[in-house]
């Protein structure tokens, strides 16, 4: 067996991340969240031949669904959830009629690598802080790492440019409360700014998941359950396939531009 020497590995390491991120600090869509929308809209967005990089404040990808409902890790899908899975071979079990169950485990990890190999890029434990914007269009992300932002020390941010940023943040609607509070952008709600999460209705909030996947502001569009927050949708609990396809809707409507 050959040597290995930990300073070659260190360099490897630094070199090949500082190539990677170069060439993510400009592209066609930045995806801030790598749960399921997330995840499923960075996989149809690069099947689609866009260049694009998914963000994750956390160290591991896949939002709730890890969790499944109460950290019992099956999640609940209706027919047109599970079609999406069907596309990713994902294997599902009926439970009863419009009802399928699926290993949390197996959805995640097989969605994630499938997007990273359809040519999606994913950035974990990074956190965005602030929006650029020019002429009314949000044009891209003021980025640091999350576990500097816990610290709490001050140290300058990153910029990256996006021609498209999807809002795939969940409960937390966290780009979106960004630009609410630093810029001049009336966003398309009722009322023009955030409305806010209602309390948990499962069949109400799986459709309006799916029809409130729409871009809220030039430049952005929100998918996932931020797609609820932002327009005052309810919760929905651990049934995924709203999410699931929130994600596939917000890559088509980007693709359709």
């Amino acid at each position: 067996m050959q040597a290995l020497n930990e300073i070659i590995i260190t360099k490897a390491i630094v070199e090949r991340f500082a190539e990677k991120f170069i060439e993510y600090t400009e592209m066609d869509v930045a995806i801030v969240g790598g749960g399921p929308s997330g995840l499923v809209a960075a996989y149809f967005l690069a099947m689609g031949g866009k260049k694009v990089a998914l963000f994750e404040r956390k160290l591991s990808i896949g939002g709730g669904m890890w969790g499944g409902g109460m950290m019992m890790n099956e999640i609940v899908v209706q027919e047109a959830g599970k079609k999406i899975l069907d596309a990713f071979g994902v294997r599902t079990r009926e439970y009863q009629q419009n009802y399928f169950t699926a290993d949390a485990i197996e959805c995640v990890s097989t969605i994630c690598s499938m997007a990273v190999k359809a040519g999606a890029k994913v950035f974990n434990c990074m956190t965005v802080e602030d929006v650029i914007i020019r002429d009314g269009r949000v044009t891209g992300l003021v980025i640091t790492w999350s576990p500097l932002e816990m610290t709490g020390l001050h140290v300058d941010p990153l910029s990256v440019g996006a021609t498209h940023i999807i809002d795939a943040t969940g409960h937390d609607t966290e780009v979106l409360k960004v630009i609410e509070r630093k810029a001049d952008v009336v966003l398309v709600t009722e009322r023009g700014k955030l409305m806010g999460e209602r309390s948990m209705w499962a069949e109400k909030a799986e459709k309006l998941t799916i029809e409130n996947t729409r871009e809220i502001c030039p430049g952005v569009i929100v998918a996932g359950m931020a797609a609820n927050a932002a327009f005052g949708g309810p919760r929905m609990g651990p049934i995924f396939g709203g999410m699931l396809l929130s994600g596939k809707k917000a890559a088509e409507i980007i693709l359709s531009l």
